[in-house]
C-alpha cells in the first residue's frame, strides 16, 4: 500500500516534484498552498498559486490557510491522517503541531548544501556568492530554519555563466528525482538522516530590491555574478542615458571580459564595460516596458548611449 502523502508547495520550483508523486502512485490526500494573491495589471485578478493549479488538474483538495497556527487549522491536516507530508518551497512556517501531524513527518526539498544557504534565496545566493557547485537536499524538518537531519543530496555544477533562471530549473527536476528516491526509501524504512554539520552555516536572506542596481565600482566578477544571479527575476538594473533620455535597463545576461577603464565606461561597439576591476560584456538587456533583447539588436535602438 503506497504512502498517503500531503503535500506543500507554492511556486513553479514545485510542481516538477508534485507532479512526480502523483506519476508514481502515491496518494496525494491534500495539497496545501499560499492563497491567491491579486495580480494582473491593475491587480483586480485573484490568481491562483501555480502548485494550486497543478493540484486542481489532478482533482487533488487544495488548502490555502494563511497560518498553520490554529488548532482548527492543526486539527484539520491531522485529520488528513497522511502518513508524510513533502515540503517543496511552500512559504508558510511550520509549527509544530504540524510537524508532528503525520506519521512519518515532514520531509522538505531545499535547493543548497545544508548548512550552507539557509533560508529564503538559497539559488540567487549561492550564484551570487560565486559557488561552484550547490544540489538538492531532502531533510527531515524541525522546528528550526532548514536546520533538520539530511536524508538525501544530489550535487549540482554552478558553470561560470549560468543563471538563477537555469539552475532553478535544473534543481527543480533533480529534486523531483530526490524526492521520490526518498519517497521509495521511507516507504521501505530504510531512509536514513545525518545531522548537518555545526561549521559552514550561511543564511540566504531574501533579495533587497537595493541589491539588483549595478555597481559598476566593484570587480568584474562581483558585478557578473550579481547580474546573473538575479535573473530573469526581479532583473538587475543600470540607469542608461540613451538618445538625452536617461531610462532604467535591465541586465539578463553577461560574461567576463577583457578591457579596463573608469568604472561605467562603454569599452567597445559589443557593450564591454568597464568594472572596477575589468570589464563584463553585457549580452541580453531590456528596456522599461520593451522585451529583452540581444545586445546587437539593442544597440540598433539605442542612439548615442551612455551607462550612467
Amino acid at each position: 500500500m503506497s504512502l498517503r502523502v500531503v503535500f506543500m508547495g507554492t511556486p513553479d520550483f514545485s510542481v516538477p516534484v508534485l507532479t512526480a508523486i502523483i506519476g508514481h502512485g502515491y496518494e496525494v490526500v491534500a495539497v496545501y498552498s499560499q492563497p491567491p494573491r491579486a495580480a494582473g495589471r491593475r491587480g483586480l485578478e485573484l490568481t491562483k498559486t501555480p502548485v494550486h493549479q497543478k493540484a486542481e488538474e489532478f482533482g487533488i483538495p487544495v488548502f490555502t490557510p494563511k497560518s498553520l497556527r490554529s488548532e482548527e487549522e492543526q486539527q484539520k491536516f491531522r485529520e488528513l491522517e497522511a502518513d508524510v507530508a513533502i515540503v517543496v518551497a511552500y512559504g508558510l512556517l511550520l509549527p509544530l503541531p504540524i510537524l508532528e501531524g503525520t506519521r512519518l513527518g515532514c520531509y522538505n526539498g531545499h535547493a543548497s548544501l545544508l548548512p550552507r544557504w539557509r533560508g529564503a534565496a538559497p539559488i540567487q545566493r549561492a550564484i551570487m556568492a560565486g559557488d561552484k557547485e550547490t544540489g538538492m537536499m531532502i531533510m527531515k524538518m524541525d522546528e528550526g530554519l532548514d536546520t533538520g537531519p539530511v536524508a538525501m543530496v544530489e550535487k549540482v555544477a554552478i558553470t561560470e555563466n549560468m543563471t538563477t533562471g537555469e539552475l532553478h530549473d535544473k534543481l527543480s527536476m533533480t529534486g523531483a528525482d530526490l524526492m521520490i528516491r526518498a519517497l521509495g526509501a521511507l516507504e521501505r524504512e530504510s531512509l536514513t538522516l545525518r545531522e548537518q554539520e555545526e561549521d559552514g552555516v550561511l543564511y540566504a536572506a531574501k533579495i533587497d530590491k537595493a541589491e539588483a542596481r549595478i555597481d559598476w565600482s566593484k570587480p568584474a566578477v562581483t558585478v557578473h555574478n550579481t547580474i546573473r544571479g538575479l535573473s530573469p527575476f526581479p532583473g538587475s538594473w543600470c540607469e542608461m542615458e540613451i538618445g538625452g533620455k536617461v531610462e532604467r535597463v535591465k541586465i539578463l545576461r553577461s560574461h567576463l571580459a577583457e578591457g579596463s577603464g573608469a568604472a561605467g565606461t562603454i569599452l567597445d561597439d559589443k557593450l564591454t564595460i568597464a568594472c572596477g576591476e575589468g570589464a563584463v560584456q553585457l549580452l541580453t538587456l531590456q528596456r522599461a516596458g520593451g522585451k529583452a533583447l540581444q545586445a546587437s539588436e539593442f544597440l540598433r535602438g539605442a542612439a548615442d548611449l551612455r551607462v550612467l
